[in-house]
């Protein structure tokens, strides 16, 4: 409960143990609402490459792919190695016992469970609230667990997924979310609504954070009808950096959630499901079917303490230089090659649509991964910007533990290197 009572300080008076050190026409506006049939994520555009007689062998390396991507500093390495381990199959991890106590204490549920990954967790939590084949859940169309997790509701679980709009700030339209719940049952038609599914922040979207005012009122509606409200919260300890709340204040609007280990908090592994005492203990169940007990897993729950302990009072820092850069493309020359909202940027996730169409998401994520001919001479280094190209004409970048406030100026100044390079080359 110590650490439920201290997060607003952690927030305002940030100061942890950080693990890692930082390292040397149509598209456009489907880009901004998150509509495309063009959906390139994970792929080859972010990987470093070099051009010219520059190289790449003395080029800073700014990764902003993802906050996947970062790794365990000298201080998390040692919670590790010195992680005291039991078998978890049989409940008697220690490490493990503590960290889902930990989790469930600061986030005002009754229990968690530790699993390997945020798929597996949110699946396990569709299992789980979707009782029987055929049963139907609620999701955004533009949501991770919709687009990004295989189908697995369907594919392994037997549940039928209906979509709602998802609006650019990662809400729904109520009106339009209550006509998705089904009122037919028995009826043989139809299948039964069992699950409402949010996802805070939302990472289409751009990191948005979702109000409260407005998951008070889905629970309101879950309630209303009988469903069940799961958040995707793989980041939601960002969202609750953000509106300067503890976790549990966003939480008791829902009935369960999944929080990832291994994003901003800094985890090289692991994700925790919490909820009811009976949810986790039917969740279990279903983390043993899916190949998801572990042994002595103590080794990545110790990780996971850690990260509780020490990574969340300094998301605000990724939050900052997230905003620092957006501020930074702001400031463009005329025409403009990006198109930034500068007052959504609210966590550590920015996304920009390309504006000049002779640009594609993938011509420059290249560009900014790479060192050109002259950038040594024009910037003092070399510096390879790793990005990924998004949703429509959009680039994704991602800001976390690994990435320093000198880091973010030093991509500002290669964003603007790229722009005036491509802007010459189109006026000769």
């Amino acid at each position: 409960m110590a650490l439920k009572n201290t997060f607003l300080f952690q927030i305002l008076e940030y100061g942890s143990v950080v693990c890692g050190s930082p390292r040397s026409g149509r598209a456009a506006t489907a880009a901004i609402l998150g509509r495309s049939p063009f959906r390139c994520y994970y792929n080859n555009a972010g990987k470093p490459r070099s051009r010219g007689a520059g190289g790449t062998s003395h080029a800073r390396v700014v990764d902003l792919r993802s906050d996947t991507v970062t790794k365990p500093g000298p201080a998390m390495r040692q919670a590790i190695a010195e992680a005291e381990v039991g078998d978890d199959v049989m409940g008697e991890d220690p490490t493990v016992n503590d960290l889902q106590q930990i989790a469930a204490d600061l986030f005002g549920m009754e229990a968690a469970i530790f699993v390997p990954s945020g798929t597996m967790s949110n699946l396990i939590a569709v299992m789980v609230h979707c009782r029987e084949r055929g049963d139907e859940m609620i999701v955004g169309d533009l949501s991770h667990l919709h687009i990004y997790e295989q189908g697995g509701s369907a594919q392994l679980a037997g549940v039928h997924s209906t979509t709602v709009t998802t609006l650019p700030d990662g809400t729904f339209d109520l009106k339009q979310l209550e006509a998705k719940i089904r009122h037919g049952y028995p009826d043989p038609h139809y299948p039964r609504s069992r699950l409402i599914c949010v996802e805070n922040t939302h990472n289409i979207q751009g990191g948005r954070v979702l109000p409260l005012a407005f998951l008070q009122e889905v629970r309101a509606l879950a309630d209303q009808y009988g469903v069940s409200l799961h958040m995707d919260g793989a980041r939601v300890m960002n969202a609750a950096v953000a509106q300067e709340v503890p976790p549990s204040t966003i939480l008791q609007h829902t009935h369960t959630v999944s929080v990832c280990l291994s994003k901003g908090l800094g985890s090289p592994v692991g994700t925790v499901l919490a909820g009811p005492r009976d949810f986790i203990s039917k969740a279990l169940r279903c983390r043993k079917a899916l190949g998801g007990g572990m042994r002595q897993a103590g080794i990545l729950a110790a990780a996971g303490k850690f990260s509780f302990e020490n990574m969340i009072g300094r998301l605000v820092e990724d939050h900052r230089n997230a905003k620092t850069f957006a501020l930074g493309e702001h400031r463009q020359p005329n025409p403009p090659l990006f198109a930034v909202d500068v007052s959504a940027v609210e966590t550590n996730i920015l996304r920009f649509a390309l504006q000049d169409s002779t640009m594609t998401p993938q011509e420059f994520c290249t560009r900014m991964g790479e060192v050109g001919e002259d950038e040594e001479a024009a910037l003092g280094q070399g510096v390879q910007v790793l990005m990924y190209p998004h949703f429509g004409n959009s680039v994704r970048a991602v800001w976390h533990l690994g990435i320093s406030a000198e880091d973010t100026r030093l991509a500002i100044q290669k964003m603007r290197f790229v722009a005036s390079r491509y802007f010459t080359g189109i006026r000769h």
